[in-house]
């Protein structure tokens, strides 16, 4: 199985590329989606947690990811155990739900990540590929998408790695430049068949 690692930051079009790599008949793994399952079914993920950063548990039995995040946001030592606890855990589910795809029959994969890298998840993958855009274009995707102010879309923007954290490190580039989404998903397009024709060999 081909498992290609998709990374770069928000409002770049890693969306509209993962769509692309479904319709090739690709399994999507999207580490975030992965993280809040875990904490809301793997107790040795919460008993960690809770180890490290005192009770977490909300009145209902959920997890209480706003205390979680009010304690590590405002701590850099204390989000970079956050960080140490779950992508161990998350990049380990990954990998046994990748097993899991490919005993079932199927032949191509995507890790979504946007620590891919810090989380060792580029490790499972067998191609990794930065998608990046404009920060003008970014900041306008990211209002239009969650109906923020451009001020705030412009904080998340800059409060994010540069392009080159993500370059420097992916063997593929997909910059997102074009005009429509339809553009774009055909330049991911011809980039994952020559990713998948490069795999056949």
């Amino acid at each position: 199985m081909t498992v290609i690692g998709i990374t770069g930051p928000t409002g770049a079009g890693k969306t509209t590329a993962l769509d692309v790599l479904r319709e090739l008949g690709g399994v999507v793994l999207d580490a975030d989606a992965v993280y809040h399952e875990l904490l809301e079914s793997d107790s040795a993920l919460r008993s960690a947690l809770e180890e490290r950063f005192g009770p977490l548990t909300a009145p209902d039995g959920t997890f209480d990811r706003k205390k979680l995040g009010a304690v590590v946001f405002r701590d850099p030592a204390a989000l970079a155990d956050l960080n140490a606890i779950a992508h161990r855990r998350v990049v380990e589910e990954m990998a046994r739900r990748l097993r899991r795809a490919e005993a079932a029959g199927r032949t191509l994969a995507a890790v979504d990540a946007i620590a891919l890298f810090e989380s060792g998840a580029d490790r499972l993958c067998q191609a990794t590929v930065a998608i990046t855009a404009p920060p003008e274009i970014r900041v306008r995707r990211i209002m239009a998408r969650e109906g923020i102010p451009e001020d705030y879309a412009r904080a998340r923007v800059n409060a994010q790695h540069p392009d080159e954290f993500y370059t420097s490190r992916c063997q593929y580039l997909l910059v997102n430049d074009c005009p429509t989404r339809e553009a774009f998903a055909e330049r991911a397009g011809e980039l994952f068949a020559k990713i998948l024709a490069g795999a056949e060999k």
